[in-house]
Parts: structure tokens; sequence; C-alpha cells
């Protein structure tokens, strides 16, 4: 079947490229339209209502962001986007919209076209489901009212949603339900990824019901479910209500897996964390992967992510935190030059969009272990790892241990395997400078960054940076930078 497509983007040999790309390429195309700015593919999209679009991202002002959001989830089109900015948030913004791709320029003609192919191959699985519900569902305004919060209905329903794993059989659990004779059934409803079902008010076991649909459906196929039902009886509040409140309970799916239902009256809330490293877990990560700690890193994934328990933390910061554990990763591959080898580059794309995209938060850890065990074999066997020059891991050794107060001139000998006294003659010979000023100057640029990004005051600042004293430290750091913590941080704050 022919879809109609919107390529918006700023930049006019872009759009025109992407324009161009699909013409030439084999996908039935029934019409192509394209938008220059955020207003032209607002007007486009309103006027033409295409089945798929590919949006550049960087278009939409931080003020149009809640409105495109808006209009993606009321006409659910297959959604591609694009960047110009390969930055968490943007990925996030991406997870957030669920966009079927998130491609980073500047792009292959072959990155284009294979997302062109899944947009296409999406639209001819979900075609027939889409065009299912305007004869048998528009009839009562049921089907708008999920998504449109202005929609009244005549009564009150509780509602339940089926959320497969694969949703390649998204058509298959449609006509499954559709066909599966519940009791006291108002309608089945189509998604992309999940099936909507409202049972009447008057229905006292709907729970029960969905129990026996999940089991028959387990003896017929072996996809798995993840069922949850609103209970709540409420006239007070809309329809388009529950289903958010509905499709926000599906997504405990990422904590608890799949195989069960849910049964709920009110949607708790996430629980806000910091998707970043701190500084002291970033250098226990460079520290995990520089010593090839496999078992600690995979005791620090497990307690970290593993055993969370209600109240959750919002999945897209949880993707976030995974993907800052990556970048780590990444800064390794480099130091062994395993970024260029095809076959990890290849594995550690897969791992990223695995963490933006895996349904399971377990799937993804799991992956993540094995990828940092494969590359620490590969490590072992780099020619890099025996060339390396051994002031620079004697200065990376420093950069890591630097909080240890009692870090000396001999531990960071040891580890490079040399003579204390040759290394500090090597030390000197190559920086100019010797061990103490190096480990000063390391200590005061982290001192540094916790006054100017943090309100922690001088004597908590200090241990963590490695002086026992504050006033020590403090000497330290007028001699170093010519005024006091406190002067450096009121200056450059104020």
């Amino acid at each position: 079947m022919e879809g109609k497509w919107l390529i918006a983007d700023r930049d006019l040999n872009e759009r025109e490229g992407l324009k161009w790309l699909l013409k030439s390429s084999s996908i039935p195309v029934a019409k192509i339209l394209l938008a220059s700015n955020f207003q032209d593919f607002i007007l486009t999209f309103e006027k033409e209502s295409p089945d798929i679009i590919l949006v550049e991202m960087d278009m939409i002002s931080r003020e149009s962001w809640s409105s495109f959001r808006e209009l993606v989830q009321i006409y659910q089109p297959i959604l591609l986007v694009t960047s110009a900015e390969a930055t968490f948030e943007k990925a996030r913004l991406a997870i957030d919209l669920q966009a079927l791709e998130l491609m980073i320029k500047p792009f292959s003609a072959t990155k284009v076209k294979s997302a062109y192919q899944k947009a296409a191959k999406t639209f001819d699985k979900y075609k027939d489901t889409r065009a299912a519900p305007q004869t048998q569902h528009y009839k009562d305004l049921s089907y708008e009212a999920l998504f449109i919060s202005e929609r009244e209905v005549p009564e009150d329903y509780i509602m339940a949603a089926f959320k497969i794993e694969n949703t390649e059989n998204i058509g298959v659990l449609y006509s499954f339900l559709s066909d599966y004779p519940f009791r006291e059934i108002h309608g089945v409803f189509p998604l992309s990824d999940k099936i909507i079902l409202l049972f009447k008010e008057t229905c006292q076991n709907g729970k029960e019901q969905c129990q026996k649909a999940m089991r028959k459906w387990e003896e017929e196929f072996s996809d798995t479910l993840a069922i949850v039902v609103r209970n709540n009886h409420s006239s007070q509040v809309s329809l388009n209500e529950k289903f958010l409140e509905t499709q926000k309970m599906l997504e405990f799916t990422y904590y608890r897996g799949y195989r069960q239902i849910v049964e709920f009256e009110y949607t708790p809330e996430w629980v806000h964390i910091d998707p970043f490293l701190a500084p002291p877990e970033q250098r226990v990560w460079v520290d995990m992967l520089a010593n090839h700690d496999l078992e600690g890193l995979k005791k620090w994934l497990y307690n970290e992510f593993l055993l969370l328990e209600t109240p959750y933390p919002d999945p897209g910061l949880v993707r976030i935190r995974l993907t800052s554990i990556l970048a780590q990763i990444r800064r390794f591959m480099k130091t062994y030059d395993l970024d260029e080898q095809l076959t990890h580059e290849k594995e550690y794309r897969h791992i990223f969009h695995s963490i933006l995209y895996d349904s399971v938060l377990y799937r993804s850890v799991q992956k993540l272990i094995l990828f940092v065990q494969k590359l620490f074999l590969a490590a072992t066997s780099s020619p890099k790892m025996f060339k390396q020059d051994i002031i620079e891991r004697g200065i990376a050794f420093v950069e890591t241990h630097f909080a240890n107060s009692d870090l000396k001139l001999e531990d960071v000998a040891k580890y490079v395997d040399r003579n204390p006294s040759y290394f500090s003659h090597l030390l000197i010979s190559k920086t100019g400078k010797g061990f103490t000023d190096i480990l000063s100057s390391i200590r005061i640029k982290e001192a540094k960054r916790y006054l100017l990004e943090t309100s922690k005051p001088v004597k908590e600042i200090a241990p963590l940076v490695g002086f026992h004293n504050p006033n020590y430290f403090s000497r330290i750091f007028r001699e170093v930078v010519g005024m006091s913590p406190r002067e450096f941080r009121i200056k450059k704050k104020g």
C-alpha cells in the first residue's frame, strides 16, 4: 500500500536529498510532502495527515515541543527523527516520542534507506489495523476520546491494555482479542504497540477475563504479553486521562518484564534520579574498566538497576544513565583502539540502540555486561596494551586515584612497573613537572569543578579531592590559583 510521506528539515539540500533517496528507492509512495520550518510542518500535517513523517528535531523550539508531541500522540504517524546533536537529551526525546528511528547528522544514504525501509514495512503491517476502527468504533467517538481530552463519552468504562513484546504481531493480537468471547465489552482498539479494551462500567470481572485471555494467547502463540487494568470508576476522569494513566502503568514492564497482569486504581509517580554519573561514580567506572574488573562491574550494575523497587525512577532517566555508563566504556574502547575494529564498533552501536529501545531493563544490562566482557578479552590482546606510553598510563592512574589522600609516587611507579626514581625522572623529562605538581594540578582542577557546580562548603570539598586538612587545601589552592577557594567561587559565580 502506498503511503503519504512528510519530510521536514530546515536545510534545502537535506530536504531535497532525503526526498531524492525516497523517490529512488523501491518503496511505494503516494505523495511526498516537504516542510522547511515548524510552522510549515504543522500546516502541512493538519492539512494532509501523512502516514509517515521524517522531522528534524532541531527545528522544534522548546515552546513548540508540547504541541508537536500532542500532535504525534493524537494521529500516531510512523515517526522518523533526525538531529545534528548526538546528545543524551535528543535520545531521550526520541524515546519519549516512540520514534521508529533516530538518525544523527551527517548520515549516510545507506542509513537513510534502511530507516525508510523500516518505516515502510511498519506502515504495511499496521495499515489494516489502523483502518479497522473507522468502520467499527468511530460511531460513538470513543476512539478519538482515547487521545483527545475534550471528547466526552456517554458512560464510564473500565480500561485494559494488552502490550505485546514483539510488535510485529500486533495485528495477530488484535484479531485474537477481537474474536475472544469477552463479556460486557464495549470495544477493542488497536494501536501501534498495544491493544486497548474498554469494558462497560457494569463489568465486575475485567481482570479475570484478561487473565484467561492471556493464558489462551500463550497456549496458541509464543509471544509474551503484559496487561494493565484500570479499575477505578470515576465519571470525573476522561477517557483520555485513563488512557494516559494506563499507558504510564505499562511502562512498568521495563522493570518487571512481561507475562503479568497489573490492576491499579491510581498511577504512582516516578522518582527522579540524576541521569548522569557523578564524578565519584565516573572514577569507579574508570577504575573497574582499567583493572578489567568484570565482577565488580556486574555487582555495580546489578545493585544500581536490577534491585530497584517501587517507587521506580523514570524509565527515560534510567536509559540516559545507561548511556552515561556507555560513554565510559567508549573511552575504554578508544584507549585500546577497539573503536577502530568493525566488529566491536558495530556491537557498540547495537548496545546503544538496545539501551534506547529495549522494553525490559534486565535485557539491556545483560547485553552491556556481555559486551564489556568481550572488550576486556580484546583489550588484553590489543597491540596498544603493550605500546601505551608509561607516562600516559601513570598520569591516567593519578587522574583516577587523586582523591586518595595517601597517593604516593611509589604507588604510581608500581602501577607502571618502574622504579620510583626512574619514573620520576621520566615524568620530569616529558612533562617538565614533578609528581607533586601534577597531583596538585589535578586535585585543584577537580576542586574548581566542585566549587562551581555544587554548593558544598570548602571543608567538605577538601577530602573529596585528596586533602586531609581543609586549611592546607585552602593554602595550596591559593598558591596555585592566586585566591582562596571562597574568593574563587564568589568571583566565578558572581
